[in-house]
């Protein structure tokens, strides 16, 4: 197989219709380009002059060392890594050029040398991280909550939640709560707040305003701010929503909230759900990933929305080089500026 970096625009031209995340699209990418660390390459895998499979890649440079990562750290990117578009029905054969990518791109980026550190946080659409472990990588799972809306009415949907939290949803239609689709200005509410509460608990937030401004800026329909307030225009909490064709994201905010003795995330996330059912910005986003099932505190809540697990993996350098990688980048720490949902 042949490895080519491409431009964005060859990028945007290649990109399938489904079975990628927000961040896989161009303009996201471009937003990276500008606020993460290390050079973006966009590299493709191409079998004759058919491009099979594609992978956004961050390179950073530091001492005696560089690091390859898909996604960037500390960026609040949950999910990035390769996609494989083979054509071919048969599994041998897309299991061939799966594995003939990987091999290419670890190759190209010198993965092999204990100078060349590598880390891949995969899609759950990227269902076979096993060449990757061939070539000496680990590869551990994690998990997230996927709901699938699909053509569900909003009273099946309600109906398929945990008792509890359809009595939280329930009660909050007689609270004075307020939940409208803020833009910037919503967004950066959003942020300031929960910068505020990471603060207030001793939190690494992680990213900064400039970054999350120009993705809701950028992203256009691929965003949403979502604002609860009351009548009088004071602020409850926000959510912001991401959107790939398949899906919906939470992305950030979602601090703890009550008003009324109503939980306020619970009413941001079911509008976000019947937006989803009713109203998406994006027409064929038929499912809800609730971003994150690996915090035991968190899955207590999450859980109650009765979405699938969905599995996905994590692919990285073993052995001490990447301990030790992972602690002059400050690594655990950047990645632990995602925002919460866990």
């Amino acid at each position: 197989m042949r490895i080519e970096r491409l431009s964005l625009g060859e990028w945007a031209s290649a990109l399938p219709s489904s079975g990628f995340e927000p961040f896989h699209a161009p303009a996201a990418l471009s937003v990276l380009a500008e606020h993460a660390p290390g050079e973006l390459a966009l590299v493709g895998g191409y079998r004759g002059e058919q491009l099979v499979a594609m992978a956004p890649l961050f390179v950073r440079r530091g001492p005696g060392v560089r690091v390859v990562s898909s996604p960037p750290p500390g960026m609040a990117v949950p999910n990035l890594g390769p996609l494989v578009m083979a054509t071919s029905p048969k599994r041998r054969k897309q299991e061939a050029v799966n594995g003939r990518f990987a091999e290419g791109v670890l190759d190209a980026f010198g993965v092999g040398s204990s100078r060349t550190l590598f880390r891949t946080v995969c899609h759950p659409a990227y269902g076979d991280p096993r060449p990757y472990r061939w070539n000496g990588l680990s590869v551990s799972p994690a998990f997230t909550y996927r709901l699938d809306v699909g053509n569900r009415s909003p009273d099946a949907l309600l109906d398929s939640f945990s008792r509890s939290l359809r009595r939280e949803i329930r009660a909050g239609a007689d609270a004075a709560i307020e939940i409208g689709c803020e833009g910037i200005d919503g967004g950066e509410t959003v942020f300031r707040e929960t910068a505020a509460r990471y603060t207030e608990t001793d939190q690494r937030f992680g990213v900064e305003w400039p970054y999350v401004r120009d993705l809701i800026a950028t992203l256009d329909e691929r965003c949403r701010v979502y604002v609860a307030r009351t009548p009088a225009g004071e602020y409850l909490g926000g959510i912001i929503a991401l959107y790939s064709n398949d899906a919906a994201y939470y992305w950030l905010g979602g601090t703890r909230a009550t008003h009324e003795g109503t939980s306020v995330n619970s009413l941001l996330h079911w509008r976000i759900i019947r937006d989803v059912a009713t109203d998406p910005p994006v027409e064929s986003v038929g499912e809800y990933d609730l971003v994150g099932a690996n915090t035991e505190r968190l899955c207590a809540y999450k859980s109650k929305f009765g979405a699938e697990l969905a599995p996905y993996y994590v692919v990285e350098s073993g052995g001490m080089a990447m301990d030790a990688a992972k602690a002059a980048y400050d690594w655990v720490g950047r990645l632990g500026g995602r925002l919460g949902p866990g």
